[in-house]
Order: structure tokens, then sequence, then C-alpha cells
């Protein structure tokens, strides 16, 4: 998490932890906020059926309302539960892993 938010200051972006969970263990979710669109993603880690880690859309909704409700049900599930939000004007999550935005 510490090199995702790195790499976010380095491109310009706004990033903090804004839930921390256990250090070894839990989930972590990733928000992007666009700053110039004024939209909102969420992101989380899956594992393909191959095998390969990648991260995708959990919940579709634009809302940023719907998406918190999304991480709030997720930190009752899991109470090891990361969260990152990303402000940037450009809307980019600075994810290297595979995105898929399907």
């Amino acid at each position: 998490m510490s090199a995702l938010i790195r790499r976010a200051e380095q491109g310009g972006a706004f990033a903090t932890v804004a839930r921390k969970g256990d250090p070894r263990a839990g989930a972590v979710l990733v928000k992007v906020l666009d700053l110039r669109k004024g939209q909102v993603r969420l992101y989380a880690e899956a594992t393909r059926a191959d095998g390969e880690r990648v991260w995708m859309r959990p919940a579709h909704a634009e809302a940023e309302t719907e998406l918190d409700a999304y991480v709030e049900r997720a930190r009752r599930i899991d109470p090891d539960l990361w969260v990152v939000e990303i402000e940037d004007t450009q809307g980019r999550h600075f994810l290297t892993e595979p995105v898929d935005e399907s």
C-alpha cells in the first residue's frame, strides 16, 4: 500500500489510507475519486480462475454514497479490511497489477 500511495503522490495525486486493517491480513479496497469529472470508482483485489492476481471493480456504482455503503458492508464482513483513497484530477488508480474494468 505504501508503494501505491507513493506512486500516486509522485503522479501529482493525493492518496491516503482511509481505513487501517490488520497488517498481515484483510482485503484491500482502492477508492479512486476523479476530481475533474466528479466520478468515483472502487477496486478490489481478486484471483482469476487461472490464478492470476487482478484488480476488479466489485461495485459499478459511480455515486460515492453507494460505494461508501459497499465499503461499510465489506468492513462488517472483514474487520481487517484496508481502504486506500486516491484523489486525482485525471481519475488514475496508479495500480501496477492488471486491472479488469468490466
